[in-house]
């Protein structure tokens, strides 16, 4: 009973193949036809007459043959060297694969055609929050395209950055790592960190890497473009913009602060970000992607440090406004010291419209609505308190979901699975929304 059932698993997987949306069968049908027009050209061409001698052969055979019979027999016989034909075909794809699992490559190529009809994506952000969300979102679509900010100046990046005069490449390896497949040992390559070596300690191999593509190809786009070709991602990263972008906050008691890194340092409120130069241009292809997006998400991340830094570049703020489409801003679950303290949901989204001289710049916001009853004491030991949903003061649609991944030791972490299904399922919600109001 067993290898039945076995033998009944197997076929199954080889008729996936038959699965539409594979475009696989086409070619093949298109490489019989091929096949078989030059065949009968070449017979053509040495007088073989290969046309009256076929139907001479079926109408002797149909003479002597009961009628029934024949198209029995040959009808057997065609589907006999069909399925053959197919099955080697299969064999040969999957000698060519690395000796994976049949039932892998299936699922990978079917996956990625549906992946490649998926949603247009445009998420915007920086730090450890773009890169988790990423990883949720490469399950829903291909088409993504993730604005990194490059604001930052400290650790392995700010070294680089001083050193060798090109933008930070942290955020960025981040995003491209967190785009390629998890499992793949290029991309575990990639986010090694050197702990130990003269000039080496604290960098990581990916921004070593993008560093010297930078300085082979001769600008940021390429480097990065290289990097992701090397990983095979799904879609793509840019940067905001290829200036020399440097964050500064002016604080609430009239105290200026330069640097990325050195803002959370002051422990103040923070009255306004600015950047300098102020005149940062965008990335071109940014403005394209924006235009052509169906979906914007902004966040999560550092509010001040992450997503405001991007709508600092006017041209990237008043395309996200102007655009029509649906645009969501997932907002942080813990206040972060030194950044948001004691802010609420709508001193978040207050913050943002105000950076980016619009309160139409969003449509909804995403808000975690669970927390783990063992909440770790380090939180309240170093300030951080869950972020407090005020409706009354939010002028968007709220979206209220579990957004955090369960631990045993009382950790709040957005689950990238659960806050990609959050989004597109408000996506897909809103799309049909419209489309009845449209009727």
């Amino acid at each position: 009973m067993k290898k039945i059932r076995d033998t009944l698993r197997d076929q199954i997987k080889e008729a996936g193949w038959l699965l539409p949306g594979l475009e696989v069968k086409r070619w093949f049908a298109l490489i019989f036809l091929g096949s078989l027009l030059i065949t009968i050209g070449l017979m053509i061409l040495f007088n073989l007459r290969p046309v009256y001698f076929i139907m001479e052969f079926i109408r002797k055979i149909a003479m002597t043959v009961p009628t029934n019979i024949l198209s029995v027999v040959i009808t057997l016989f065609g589907a006999f060297l069909f399925f053959k034909g197919w099955q080697k075909t299969n064999l040969s794809m999957l000698d060519l694969h690395n000796g994976k699992e049949k039932s892998t490559l299936l699922e990978t190529l079917y996956m990625r055609r549906k992946l490649n009809r998926g949603p247009k994506i445009v998420a915007v952000g920086g730090g450890t929050g773009l890169s988790m969300l990423l990883k949720g979102i490469k399950k829903i679509t291909n088409n993504i395209t993730a604005v990194v900010t490059v604001g930052d100046d400290g650790g392995s990046s700010g070294r680089l950055r001083e050193e060798m005069g090109v933008l930070p490449p942290g955020d960025i390896r981040n995003c491209i790592a967190a785009l390629a497949d998890d499992e793949d040992l290029v991309t575990k390559l990639f986010q090694y960190r050197f702990k130990s070596g003269e000039g080496l300690e604290g960098h990581s191999f990916g921004n070593l890497f993008i560093t010297a593509l930078c300085a082979i190809t001769g600008n940021m786009v390429s480097a990065i473009k290289e990097s992701s070709n090397v990983l095979s991602i799904r879609g793509r990263v840019l940067p905001s913009t290829l200036d020399d972008m440097r964050l500064a906050a002016e604080f609430e008691d009239g105290m200026v602060v330069h640097g990325e890194s050195e803002i959370p340092e002051a422990h103040k409120k923070i009255k306004r970000l600015f950047i300098e130069p102020e005149n940062c241009k965008a990335l071109e292809t940014v403005i394209a992607a924006i235009k052509d997006a169906d979906l914007i998400i902004l966040g999560p991340g550092s509010l001040y440090t992450s997503v405001i830094p991007n709508l600092l570049i006017k041209e990237i703020s008043e395309e996200i406004v102007k655009s029509n489409a649906k645009k969501i801003y997932v907002c942080n679950i813990m206040t972060q010291p030194g950044e948001s303290d004691e802010y609420s949901v709508s001193d978040h989204l207050n913050a943002l419209y105000k950076h980016a001289g619009s309160d139409k710049l969003v449509d909804a916001v995403l808000v975690n609505n669970s927390l783990p009853e063992n909440m770790s004491e380090k939180y309240a030991q170093c300030g951080q308190l869950p972020v407090e949903l005020d409706k009354d003061n939010v002028n968007v649609d709220v979206v209220e979901k579990k957004l955090i991944e369960e631990n045993k030791n009382g950790l709040v972490r957005h689950s990238s699975y659960r806050v990609a299904r959050a989004v597109y399922y408000w996506f897909r919600k809103s799309q049909k929304k419209d489309k009845k109001k449209q009727k």
